[in-house]
């Protein structure tokens, strides 16, 4: 047999779909493992939006649709952005594919030619690099630490740039860290980015998850010269307990890079449902009070986690923002026996942690940051205090 895409061979497996498949699987085996790896939300999706899928399938709405979405949809991602952001995008620059991943990898396919640098604040989302590699790009690493909060600063981004650098990957609030910059922040990275003609690729997936009073600015806010280098990335997932019905978008501040995005699906992914961009339509016109009901039950849930985390010896972590992940520091740990395994890397404790505590966590080795295991708060109360019961009694044995 000849031999397969070097490029596509090469890409790593993702370490969050890896650990969820595993605890998955132990579960359906019997044991009473509990997971904290999938950044999914355990509510259902608001039966609101469910009945506009419904609606849609019983009026005959089970036809193709333009590659780049309905009008209605795209129309209704325009609407929600300015109401959440006060940004004014043409609907005919928004982009509507099968979920927020799938929106950002046409997004790398469309910008990148080979050997374009994309620079990433790490830590960051495992898919990131991966797709920058397989658009024939070259991921550039700038790495932060827990002094910085995990961001990086604008004398960090200058200093990275290059004749070959592209863009930059923005994710705000972020996954794995919870971290959110301030409308300070964003601008001098922005400007940045407006002094070297780079392109923003800001995911914004999280933009409605955020806690204690912080108000979230969105990059694209911040002016047209701005607005016009980002494409804004976000979806239904999250914020409306969406995950499975695949609903993501992209917002462009040039036609011309939503123009070739769309070309782009038209010759592979195509599409989406049109039930699902039907209920879509529905999740973003719709009441957003199911999204603050569940925005403040991450809440309580994040304090109730950092809290019993910080009370343990050896581990500890950073109140995050955003989004619904906390970031343990595992640091202190490193050269002890955990679960009858010597622990020498975050990879080892996640591992034993889930062998000896039958407990899924993911190792942050492939976030691009090392000793750090990262927790979603993404489940049940009762769930969350099984596993700090368990962690509790892991480290002390």
């Amino acid at each position: 047999m000849k031999e397969l895409s070097k490029i596509y061979s090469a890409v790593a497996p993702s370490a969050t779909m890896a650990v969820d498949a595993k605890y998955k699987q132990m579960k359906a085996d019997g044991l009473p493992v509990v997971g904290f790896g999938a950044g999914e939300p355990d509510f259902d999706t608001p039966d609101y939006i469910k009945a506009a899928g419904i609606a849609a399938i019983e009026n005959g709405q089970t036809k193709y649709t333009p590659a780049a979405g309905t009008n209605a949809v795209r129309q209704a991602v325009a609407y929600r952005i300015k109401e959440d952001t006060g940004v004014d995008f043409d609907w005919t620059n928004i982009v509507v594919s099968s979920g927020a991943k799938a929106c950002l990898y046409t997004a790398f396919t469309v910008l990148l030619n080979p050997g374009d640098e994309v620079i990433i604040p790490a830590p960051y989302w495992v898919s990131f690099t991966e797709q920058i590699k397989m658009a024939g790009g070259v991921p550039v690493v700038l790495e932060t630490g827990e002094e910085q909060r995990f961001k990086i600063t604008a004398e960090q981004l200058a200093a990275a740039v290059t004749e070959k650098t592209k863009a930059i990957v923005l994710n705000n609030p972020s996954n794995p860290t919870g971290m959110i910059y301030g409308r300070e922040e964003l601008a001098a990275i922005a400007d940045v980015c407006v002094k070297n003609d780079l392109y923003i690729v800001a995911d914004e997936i999280y933009c409605k998850l955020v806690y204690d009073g912080f108000e979230f600015t969105s990059v694209a806010s911040l002016g047209e010269e701005v607005k016009k280098r980002c494409i804004l990335i976000n979806g239904a997932s999250k914020s409306y307990a969406m995950t499975g019905w695949r609903c993501g978008y992209a917002a462009c501040g040039d036609k011309k890079v939503a123009r070739t995005m769309a070309n782009v699906l038209s010759h592979s992914i195509g599409g989406i449902g049109t039930m699902n961009q039907a209920a879509m339509t529905a999740a973003l016109r719709g009441p957003q009070d199911s999204v603050e009901a569940m925005r403040k039950v991450f809440e309580e849930r994040r304090n109730y986690m950092v809290s019993r985390m910080n009370a343990m010896d050896g581990v500890s972590c950073l109140m995050p923002n955003g989004a619904f992940y906390v970031m343990m520091n595992i640091s202190r740990l490193i050269g002890r026996t955990l679960g009858g395994r010597v622990i020498n890397s975050a990879d080892d404790f996640a591992m034993a942690f889930l062998e000896s505590g039958l407990v899924a966590v993911v190792s942050c080795d492939s976030f691009g940051i090392s000793n750090f295991i990262r927790w979603t708060y993404a489940s049940s109360m009762e769930s969350i205090k099984e596993g700090m019961d368990r962690l509790e009694k892991f480290l002390q044995s």
